[in-house]
């Protein structure tokens, strides 16, 4: 029989240990959501970030649903703020605006916010309307092509240094570079195929050229200077990639254009 004193050590040691965890989770709270809601940021179009499945009306997308999952854990209300465009996202998050987004874990991003482990990586493509006879990827760098990226994205960035004649025209967002598209105001369109499948589903005829130009490494972005948040977000990015979570929302986002992270 274990005495009396034994006992209330045990009891002592438990409560302490349940201080200490109900302490370090109001830390990760306050770190993670400190308005006590945690704040995710997401554009339209992309399903890395926010479609709208056209059968049931519901928003999915990586950005949506990790976030649902992670406020859930976190014990704080979700709360989704639309943007344009990812650079709007970063651009608010960068301003302390949200605590929260999916995007392409890039080096000039990496200034600006913190990023996790990878979750997933995409194949960069070209998308072309219906009828362009441009038929391979080989074709897209001539005089006078003209290629269609998203404002303020890192293909805006990265094309120009590997094209040497085809002209490279930003789009306000993704709706207007499908309405350049159809107006035959560029001829194609350069993104993460991701994107490139939800565009070829809205434009009849659209294809996507084989190969790639590129791979986009993406990854949860959380407002940088805080290590001990960025530690529990590389830690939930584990396990959600372990337990299928990462491709259950990928799925559910009708995400196309995956590769295993390089």
């Amino acid at each position: 029989m274990k005495s009396p004193l034994f006992v209330r050590c045990v009891v002592v040691v438990a409560l302490t240990v349940a201080v200490v965890l109900q302490v370090q989770a109001q830390d990760t709270r306050n770190d993670l959501a400190p308005t006590g809601k945690l704040r995710v940021g997401a554009y339209p179009g992309s399903p890395l970030s926010m479609v709208r499945d056209q059968k049931t009306g519901e928003t999915h997308g990586l950005s949506v649903d990790l976030g649902k999952v992670l406020a859930q854990r976190l014990g704080v209300p979700f709360e989704l703020v639309s943007y344009q465009r990812i650079a709007d996202v970063l651009d608010a998050m960068k301003a302390g605006a949200l605590d929260f987004t999916v995007s392409n874990a890039t080096p000039a991003r990496a200034q600006d916010v913190a990023f996790s482990p990878t979750l997933l990586s995409l194949e960069l493509g070209y998308l072309v309307p219906i009828a362009s006879s441009i038929t391979a990827a080989d074709d897209v760098d001539r005089p006078g092509v003209r290629i269609g990226v998203p404002q303020g994205s890192t293909s805006e960035r990265a094309l120009p240094k590997l094209l040497a004649n085809a002209t490279v025209v930003p789009a306000t967002n993704l709706k207007v570079a499908m309405e350049m598209l159809a107006r035959h105001e560029l001829d194609v369109f350069a993104t993460n195929k991701a994107i490139l499948y939800e565009m070829s589903d809205q434009l009849g005829g659209a294809r996507i050229l084989d190969g790639r130009w590129g791979v986009e490494h993406v990854a949860i972005a959380i407002p940088k200077g805080n290590e001990r948040a960025l530690g529990y977000v590389s830690r939930f990015v584990e396990e959600a990639r372990a337990s299928g979570l990462v491709m259950h929302a990928a799925e559910d986002a009708g995400l196309r254009g995956a590769v295993s992270p390089e």
